[in-house]
């Protein structure tokens, strides 16, 4: 009798399983810089079942920055564009573009550092004049961070579009660009080995510390159709952040996804990354945003407020 009800109860967790899997349904996200902490959260949390939980199956184009991610959700590509520069997406919906965001990505900006070759002479950012200083592409966090150390420290240096933080160590270490960025853990590795030094942080200047600077964005068509599955996104997303952040499986198997060393990826959570900069319901200083995005020519007035409404759709 014991071997018929434990058949039948096998039987039963392989039917769930099995309707579990036949009724989930497909997101197209679009994540950039791939290996990054922050664009592990579908990956991981699609190994451990949390979206499959949701009903949902995660299909992820990885891209190189902001301009690409938006172009992807504007398009209609891809259903959720992650880690969109905020002043990029406000220019965007300020020209008419489709696009909605649906949560936060990153407050305040801790992950983003800029450096230098050890034997460069650059020893901080307010020595930079007359450098090339990179970020990853128009519109991204990192371009308007450059953006504001150019206007803070009065330099008389040049951006450059970099792309991803592998392609930009390759430019600062061949002496094709003066500082680079990367996202830790990104150069961290590097970092400990003394081949760069940091001579800036995002963090570094005060108005960016309490601006959500990457959001998670959706074009308006899917948000329409789709809107139980962003919740449901959501749902998961959220649910892979606390694992994340309190489960001793997490590091290990985000240096598989990586290849980051323990080092590097615990130095990252300790200095550049706390929990709550990563949290999902709170658009934090969109003035403060929207100033930016006029300093810095991404609008060409402050969004009105029916605008902004009709912008930020959080479930």
């Amino acid at each position: 009798m014991s071997n018929t009800v434990r058949a039948i109860g096998a039987a039963l967790g392989v039917l769930a399983l099995w309707t579990q899997c036949a009724a989930a349904e497909t997101l197209k996200l679009a994540s950039p810089q791939p290996g990054s902490w922050e664009s592990a959260i579908p990956v991981l949390g699609q190994q451990q079942g949390f979206f499959r939980r949701q009903g949902l199956e995660l299909e992820i184009v990885n891209t190189s920055g902001s301009g690409e991610t938006l172009q992807a959700v504007i398009s209609g590509a891809v259903d959720v564009g992650l880690s969109a520069g905020t002043v990029g997406v406000l220019g965007a919906h300020a020209r008419g573009a489709p696009i909605r965001i649906i949560g936060a990505s990153e407050t305040g900006s801790a992950d983003t550092f800029w450096y230098v070759a050890a034997k460069s002479p650059i020893a901080a950012m307010r020595e930079a004049n007359n450098a090339t200083l990179a970020y990853s592409t128009t519109g991204a966090s990192s371009h308007l961070a450059v953006l504001r150390f150019i206007s803070e420290y009065g330099l008389n240096a040049k951006p450059v579009a970099t792309g991803n933080p592998a392609a930009t160590m390759t430019q600062v270490m061949t002496g094709q660009v003066d500082v680079g960025w990367a996202v830790a853990p990104f150069g961290l590795d590097a970092l400990g080995r003394g081949e760069i030094r940091v001579v800036g942080r995002a963090s570094d200047i005060a108005a960016i510390r309490e601006q959500t600077i990457r959001v998670q964005v959706t074009n308006t068509r899917t948000l329409a159709e789709r809107k139980e599955l962003m919740r449901r996104f959501r749902n998961g997303y959220r649910e892979t952040l606390d694992w994340m952040y309190a489960s001793p499986d997490a590091v290990p198997r985000y240096m598989a996804y990586s290849g980051f060393s323990e080092a590097a990826v615990r130095r990252m959570m300790q200095e550049f990354i706390p929990k709550q900069s990563l949290q999902m319901d709170e658009i934090k200083g969109v003035k403060e945003s929207m100033d930016d995005a006029i300093q810095f020519k991404f609008i060409s007035a402050p969004l009105t407020e029916p605008q902004v409404e009709a912008l930020i759709q959080i479930p």
